[in-house]
């Protein structure tokens, strides 16, 4: 097996999309391309504003029906409890259509010994033969999506009100940076940057790189959950909870917008007491989540007030004298979308790596 750069297919100006050559995506067997994280960081490094817009475009595609996102499977471990790899299949249709499927692992023990807790690889197939015709280290399309998607709701979840200048980032992993990344480069400016973490290494590796990368506003490590939320208008949860930590009411007194990026942090009464959109009612109802939870607590689904999608679009107005709390399952159609983008430019670049022969028995009768 052999790799070298791609000399099977051209790439489209006005699209980026591989044109057909008698073996690209959509004609015949297409030749399959492996993209690593150092290119796909080289397409999406600057480009922030541009995924913003690609991922509000991908919520209203899915809205619209424009999209199959099935449940998210979720394979455990009797003996590693506390890690799990999810499969999120996805597709999108339209001209520029594709499927795929995402594989996430989270193995949180890994950050002891000196590695990232997760690892992803993206897989596209072909919207008319249904072949793969790549593999992306999908890591950092995983975290850019959702940092994305929260930037997103940031700004639409704002609108109506004053945009928050004091933020808190209650974990400060991978996904809290890359939030704060896409909230300064979609236009976020704060008099005041809060950070909590359980482990003090991490909030200390965090606060380091707000400071080297001369981010304007004071810094402040906090010692307490309370002290963090209290102290902020827009709180960022980017942990990895498993069960609810956060259930005091009045810690959210002054309402805040929260983002409850990692899910599991807030208790029943948090969500009962505020104003909730979730990106996908249907996903974010499962497996345990905070809202998941409130549903089972009380029979119902009244405590939701919609979907981001439906804020996008004016169906749903935000109060501005309650906490909002924007709870994202993460869909995998936001991946796919993104790592589409990713494959269209890296073939316009002319720098897909293409494994030869990769589909070998190719006739039916041999």
């Amino acid at each position: 097996m052999t790799t070298d750069t791609n000399t099977n297919t051209d790439t489209s100006p006005e699209t980026g999309r591989a044109a057909s050559t008698g073996t690209g995506p959509g004609t015949g067997v297409p030749p399959f391309s492996v993209i690593s994280g150092a290119q796909v960081q080289q397409v999406l490094h600057g480009h922030e504003k541009h995924i913003v817009d690609l991922v509000e475009a991908t919520y209203l595609l899915h809205g619209a029906g424009q999209t199959v996102n099935p449940p998210s499977y979720f394979l455990r471990f009797p003996d590693r409890p506390s890690s799990r790899i999810i499969a999120l299949p996805a597709s999108i249709s339209g001209p520029d259509g594709v499927d795929g499927l995402k594989w996430i692992s989270s193995f949180p023990h890994n950050v002891e010994t000196g590695i990232p807790r997760a690892s992803a690889v993206l897989i596209l197939n072909d919207h008319e033969t249904g072949y793969p015709f790549a593999c992306l280290e999908s890591s950092i399309i995983s975290a850019t999506r959702t940092a994305a998607s929260a930037a997103l709701a940031a700004d639409h979840l704002t609108r109506h009100t004053t945009r928050p200048t004091r933020v808190g980032f209650f974990g400060t992993g991978l996904i809290a940076r890359y939030i704060h990344t896409f909230l300064s480069a979609t236009g976020w400016s704060f008099d005041e940057i809060g950070i909590h973490d359980l482990s003090p290494d991490s909030a200390a590796g965090f606060r380091r790189y707000l400071e080297e990368h001369n981010t304007p506003g004071r810094i402040t490590v906090h010692d307490s959950a309370e002290e963090l939320i209290r102290a902020a208008d827009l709180v960022v949860f980017a942990t990895i909870a498993s069960r609810p930590h956060v259930s005091d009411a009045a810690w959210f007194s002054h309402h805040p917008l929260v983002l409850h990026i990692s899910l599991r942090d807030l208790a029943p009464e948090i969500l009962l007491d505020a104003t909730n959109v979730v990106d996908d009612v249907e996903h974010c109802l499962k497996a345990d989540t905070s809202p998941h939870l409130v549903e089972q607590l009380t029979g119902d689904r009244g405590f939701l007030s919609g979907t981001l999608e439906d804020v996008i679009s004016g169906r749903v107005s935000v109060p501005t004298d309650r906490t909002v709390v924007f709870s994202p399952f993460g869909l995998g159609v936001l991946d796919l979308a993104v790592g589409k983008y990713v494959y269209d430019e890296t073939a316009r670049a002319g720098e897909l790596h293409t494994i030869q022969d990769f589909f070998h028995e190719r006739r039916r009768h041999g």
